[in-house]
């Protein structure tokens, strides 16, 4: 018998639709047969597998529902219902694909480009957070108030050097409590050869001078024939043309006392009138280089106050920035000779200094931290025969006194701003 050829579009409810009450179809074939030939139901599958396309789950429903809908009666409220029901659907599809969009890009960068407001960059914050910079150095800065005279102090200072051991050296030294400001001088204000000590200045002025943004810690100095010297330091034994970082050169000025590297800063920093200026500009009244290191012939000078001064102002961060001032701190921590003002401290407390000697004159200034916390500066100073030992032990002695005496004294006057 010869096969139909089946309409894979056949549609139930048509087949319906022909057929009367009584099962045959209104062309004269009875429905049977109808089912015979097309071999499907309304809701079956055919007996022959026919090719099928793939048609989404959320479509399929579609179309069921549609097709119950039709077939019932008409239900306006079912109708709402089914299209609330689709909306709803799409929703939640649209709500996850946003928010997986949302979650890969980032709503930061998503929405800034629309902003109004402009955007900080990586650079832009750390600049944001840096400290300011000046651009300027600052001009006579406040003197460091001062309150009374520890007398009692004083008195003792003036007994060891009254002993007869110190009978040739002559003694200089000033002190200041930071808590309070009172002071000891004792023959503190004198013009005296600087030595080394002279490098204490000219480390300001170059961290001044980082802050201002004029010199960089990683700018290279060349060490020509002309700038190298004798004396202390270990920069003079390299190859002429070597050179060293600014921060290097700074470091070795004060650690190894180096007389080259503090020469190349002299000079990198302008020279000595430039830097003599500005030594007057900090109100340092007796501090001036006049001639290039070692300086045997003790023409650079200084005092003991004016030493104690600058260290208060850098102290209480009047001229530098408080990374420069920690940094230079750092520097001064590390100085290498401790035969002098450290030999007078208990275990425990901490130094920031700079030794100097020219043979006939010894000295030591810097910042004393005790463990109880109490901070105080000093300067000493010993004019001696060349190399009397003598001007060594003095040094040692006064800073043994007043340690003790800071330690263990209860003030009674504190300077009122």
């Amino acid at each position: 018998m010869p096969r139909r050829m089946i309409n894979s579009s056949y549609n139930p409810q048509n087949s319906a639709i022909n057929n009367d009450s009584s099962g045959r179809s209104t062309n004269g074939k009875s429905s049977s047969h109808r089912q015979q030939i097309n071999g499907v139901s309304g809701v079956g599958r055919s007996t022959r597998r026919l090719p099928r396309r793939r048609v989404s789950t959320l479509a399929v429903s579609t179309k069921l529902l549609d097709r119950r809908v039709k077939n019932s009666p008409s239900n306006f409220m079912t109708v709402v219902f089914l299209y609330i029901l689709r909306l709803g659907i799409m929703g939640v599809g649209v709500s996850a694909i946003a928010g997986t969009i949302l979650t890969v890009l980032g709503p930061t960068s998503l929405f800034a480009t629309h902003s109004n407001s402009p955007q900080l960059t990586a650079s832009d914050e750390s600049v944001q957070f840096e400290e300011k910079i000046p651009t300027a150095t600052i001009s006579n800065p406040t003197n460091i108030p001062l309150g009374r005279e520890l007398i009692a102090l004083k008195t003792k200072l003036e007994k060891i050097a009254s002993q007869e051991k110190y009978a040739k050296v002559k003694s200089h030294g000033w002190f200041i409590d930071l808590d309070n400001g009172n002071y000891v001088n004792f023959n503190g204000d004198t013009s005296l050869s600087a030595a080394s000590t002279i490098k204490i200045p000219v480390l300001v002025a170059f961290f001044e001078e980082l802050d201002a943004g004029r010199i960089y810690l990683d700018e290279m100095l060349t060490m020509d024939e002309k700038i190298i010297t004798g004396g202390s330091g270990s920069m003079q034994y390299q190859k002429p043309g070597t050179q060293f970082s600014a921060l290097e050169a700074a470091t070795k000025m004060i650690v190894i006392s180096d007389n080259t590297a503090t020469d190349m800063l002299v000079r990198r920093l302008g020279g000595k009138e430039v830097l003599n200026k500005r030594f007057k500009e900090w109100g340092l009244t007796k501090t001036e280089i006049n001639n290039h290191l070692p300086d045997l012939e003790g023409t650079n000078t200084t005092s003991p106050k004016d030493l104690v001064e600058l260290l208060a102002l850098i102290e209480r961060g009047d001229l530098l920035t408080v990374r420069s001032r920690d940094r230079l701190l750092g520097i001064m921590q590390k100085t290498r000779t401790q035969t002098l003002l450290p030999q007078g401290l208990e275990q425990g407390a901490m130094i920031f200094h700079k030794t100097g000697d020219i043979g006939t004159i010894l000295g030591d200034a810097g910042i004393i931290d005790i463990p109880t916390g109490k901070r105080y500066i000093g300067a000493v100073f010993a004019e001696r025969s060349y190399n009397d030992v003598m001007g060594r032990m003095i040094i040692q002695d006064f800073s043994r006194i007043v340690y003790q005496h800071f330690k263990w004294y209860q003030p009674n006057q504190s300077v009122k701003p």
